[in-house]
């Protein structure tokens, strides 16, 4: 079916369909064809975001693919009642030992550069509102469930932890507060390009694929943030030396400010997570994933005391100049 629409809608022959990783995907000539879904996003969007990749590739990062032009001149294209883009990405293995931290650097060095006014995509400064707004909807959701019997354990749950994780958004947009009002930005802190949520396999598993539709514009603490709290959740035992290393290795390319530490921090304490794992349970019809995301809340809520030690501590862990920045400590975390 993806063959005949390479073939019908870009007139482009392929030799072989395979999954590469969660993309379908289609070989030919050392050539990859990435088929993805614009998941709402208009054509003023992929361009913007073409334009993006269009920098990056210019700037030297020959591992980000280009958005293709169906027949038609459209980088949305219509096949059997779906919409899709195509990304066309040269087949590039990626190497076992790589310093993903200092690749992050340089990715975030040439994205910082990027020579137009980005705006369908930038999440600069709406940190705030996104996260208030998050909380007002998911508090909505709460408060009917206040006055009824829960329905199941997940929901016990949900209602019985909600309070503690209002009182970590709050503390998380105090800081975030507290770093706008206080901190001087410095010229590193200029919004780059960034991950919806950066992660170690963001770039592929076994393939290097630098895929657009994963980008925002955003300050660079978003990836690095997202990419710690992964790391942690992944063993919340084992994560101190490999975050020590990245964040090492990240500021061998490009140092970071103690708005970025500080911004950082408001984002870990922000606690997305379980916010993710509430807003999944609530929009999915399937009962297996119900079943696990019920035991998703359930870990998050075991690991609560041991995430606020990992809070109180991440400024050691990561070696951060705390007293030459002056960067705040929160005194709730570190007597709890």
């Amino acid at each position: 079916m993806l063959q005949k629409l390479l073939e019908n809608n870009y007139g482009i022959q392929v030799d072989e369909y395979l999954k590469l990783d969660s993309y379908d995907a289609l070989r030919s000539n050392g050539w990859f064809y990435l088929i993805a879904k614009p998941e709402g996003r208009s054509a003023e969007d992929i361009i913007e975001l073409e334009n993006i990749a269009d920098h990056l590739r210019k700037s030297g990062d020959k591992y980000v693919p280009a958005f293709l032009q169906d027949k038609e001149g459209s980088y949305i294209t219509a096949w059997e009642d779906q919409q899709y883009c195509v990304l066309a990405n040269r087949q590039s293995e990626k190497h076992v030992k790589v310093k993903l931290g200092r690749k992050l650097a340089k990715f975030h060095e040439r994205g910082k550069k990027v020579p137009f006014k980005i705006e369908r995509s930038s999440r600069i400064g709406q940190w705030k509102q996104l996260w208030e707004k998050r909380l007002d909807q998911i508090e909505k959701v709460w408060s009917d469930l206040m006055f009824q019997t829960p329905e199941d354990e997940f929901e016990k749950m949900f209602i019985d932890s909600f309070p503690y994780y209002i009182g970590l958004t709050e503390n998380a947009i105090q800081y975030l507060v507290d770093t706008e009002l206080d901190d001087e930005p410095k010229e590193t802190d200029s919004g780059t390009v960034c991950h919806e949520r950066f992660s170690k396999d963001s770039w592929g598993a076994n393939y290097y694929i630098k895929d657009p539709l994963d980008w925002v514009f955003d300050h660079r603490s978003r990836d690095l943030a997202e990419w710690t709290r992964e790391r942690y959740f992944q063993n919340t035992q084992t994560y101190e030396l490999d975050v020590r290393q990245f964040f090492s290795d990240y500021q061998t390319v490009s140092p970071l400010t103690s708005f970025s530490w500080r911004l950082l921090f408001s984002r870990l304490l922000f606690p997305l997570h379980y916010f993710e794992c509430i807003e999944n349970y609530y929009i999915t019809r399937s009962e297996q994933d119900k079943r696990l995301l019920e035991e998703q809340l359930m870990r998050i809520l075991k690991q609560s005391t041991e995430y606020e030690r990992f809070l109180a501590y991440f400024y050691h862990t990561v070696g951060a100049p705390i007293k030459p920045l002056k960067l705040p400590q929160l005194d709730w975390l570190v007597l709890r």
